[in-house]
């Protein structure tokens, strides 16, 4: 039973995983920039539904606000950090740096203002159980899945099946060609650093009110979500929700025979692997 457990809870945490990888792994693939402050937004998504609770707001009011919230953030972040950069010809590493920076920067304003400790949501609706052939989930966790699904179905339908996927992926393609054609790449930054952002601010939410918040717990997940992305293959962001389900049922699963801190040594040994084997990923477009 203690397997089953683990392995539900693995998929649990892997579903809200894969949003952040997805979402990451649009931003990278469609501007390349290494777009660290997703962490930050992601963190900020949950303190915004903690302050929205304190408020008197029930907390999952955050599902709504905060996303609209996080896109605008997104948006002003690709406005003005990365394009007076790229307008610069600022290269990688720098908008690395600078990513790094703004990322420092939101998770230390994080700790003056909520300080450093955990922080708990009270919403009694996140506490309710419910038993599943013996494994229990809570409210909140039955809702990581399904929000999680739900927003994967639906960007892939956006990304496959409205005009702005389409200029998401001529851009992505050859920013060059796409530069001109006339659609101007610059906009199709903004509208996926926006659509990002609201995308990372669901788990941001759910995750908070799962397990609580800490202002630098988002950098180990975009991490581990990093690798996801790499091991699933830049671009593919199938490729990213199954690797990132795959890894955190692992760390989990693992548990049943090593300490928890040695858990996300299981990260790395998939992202050596992949690097060893398969280093395009295993799901690398063509090209």
């Amino acid at each position: 039973m203690l397997l089953l457990q683990l392995l539900v809870n693995g998929l649990v945490t892997g579903c809200a995983l894969a949003v952040v990888s997805f979402s990451f792994s649009l931003v990278y693939s469609t501007t390349r920039v290494f777009h660290v402050v997703h962490a930050g937004l992601y963190t900020l998504a949950g303190y915004g539904a903690w302050s929205l609770e304190r408020a008197g707001i029930p907390a999952w009011w955050g599902l709504v606000v905060l996303p609209l919230v996080c896109a605008g953030l997104g948006a002003l972040v690709q406005l003005w950090l990365y394009a007076p950069l790229e307008q610069r010809r600022a290269t990688h590493l720098v908008m690395l740096i600078a990513s790094l920076g703004l990322l420092a920067v939101v998770q230390n304003a994080i700790a003056a203002v909520y300080t450093p400790n955990i922080l708990q949501f009270t919403d009694p609706w996140r506490a309710r159980t419910v038993a599943l052939g013996g494994v229990v989930l809570t409210a909140v966790q039955v809702a990581t899945v399904v929000l999680s699904l739900v927003v994967f179905g639906l960007t892939l339908l956006l990304t496959r099946r409205t005009l702005l996927g389409k200029r998401i992926r001529a851009v992505a393609s050859n920013p060059f060609l796409a530069e001109i054609t006339r659609l101007r790449p610059g906009r199709t930054y903004v509208a996926v650093m926006a659509l990002a952002s609201a995308l990372v601010a669901v788990p941001g939410v759910l995750v908070g009110m799962d397990l609580g918040l800490q202002p630098y717990g988002g950098t180990t997940v975009l991490l581990t979500g990093t690798v996801a992305v790499i091991a699933g293959g830049i671009g593919s962001l199938g490729g990213a929700f199954l690797l990132s389900v795959i890894i955190t049922v692992l760390q989990n699963l693992s548990l049943l025979v090593m300490p928890g801190q040695w858990s996300v040594g299981i990260t790395f040994l998939v992202f050596v692997l992949f690097m060893l084997l398969r280093p395009r990923g295993l799901f690398a477009r063509a090209g």
